[in-house]
């Protein structure tokens, strides 16, 4: 049915807006040319999109201008995920269109990546160069850790990193190393006080916190300085 006849076939009012329409927006009765699109040709080793129009090429091609061409994978190579192109097999790096042997050095390990250098430094050694691990220089009661940042070393517990070397941590009386094992805090009822600790003064009408090393006043009582103080209820 042609669309002039289906045109006429409409009312009066619904016949003048389709033509109001036709004239604002022209394009919209024009005959779509995605059917042609569809139709276009498909090159060898692709396959035509199913919900779009043109095409994609086959996995083991990738596309080049309006063809797929097959992708060449050099050895100790394979098929990327997305089958367009090549990635190299572990303990090989890509340079260009080929797969070249990783050189790891002596005092290193291959690392589980296709990125960076493809290898990392051992324990107690760094980097030098991008080519080389060498020594680092651990000072007395200190270790080395697995970090490419920093010393490359940390102070055995009861020591202090001090410049280039540790320092062992002085605990004073009544008072114990810290979880860090690089400090040291009061025992329970003594509070620090500059490199020492003394034993708390409770006052009446308080009792020891949660932390043992400080106080608190009673419920209806506020502190006041050194003391607690009865707090002032409103009639």
């Amino acid at each position: 049915m042609s669309r002039t006849l289906c045109v006429n076939r409409l009312s009066p009012t619904a016949r003048a807006m389709v033509l109001v329409c036709a004239a604002a927006f022209p394009a919209l009765f024009v005959a779509s040319p995605a059917s042609a699109q569809q139709t276009a040709a498909v090159p060898a080793n692709a396959t035509a999109r199913p919900y779009a129009r043109g095409w994609v090429c086959d996995s083991g091609y990738r596309q080049i201008n309006d063809g797929c061409v097959a992708v060449t994978v050099p050895p100790n190579g394979y098929l990327s995920a997305y089958g367009n192109d090549f990635e190299c097999k572990r303990l090989f790096r890509r340079q260009e269109d080929v797969c070249v042997a990783l050189v790891i050095p002596e005092h290193a390990f291959a690392e589980d990546s296709s990125y960076g250098r493809g290898w990392r430094c051992e324990q107690g050694y760094r980097e030098s160069g991008g080519k080389a691990c060498v020594a680092i220089e651990i000072p007395a009661h200190a270790f080395a850790i697995d970090s490419s940042r920093g010393s490359g070393w940390r102070c055995a517990r009861g020591f202090r990193e001090v410049g280039a070397g540790c320092t062992a941590v002085v605990v004073p009386a009544n008072a114990y190393l810290d979880a860090s094992g690089t400090n040291w805090r009061c025992e329970r009822e003594f509070r620090r006080d500059g490199a020492g600790c003394i034993p708390l003064q409770i006052p009446g009408n308080a009792h020891i916190t949660s932390s043992g090393n400080d106080w608190t006043c009673d419920d209806f009582y506020r502190r006041n300085g050194d003391r607690c103080v009865a707090e002032t209820r409103a009639r």
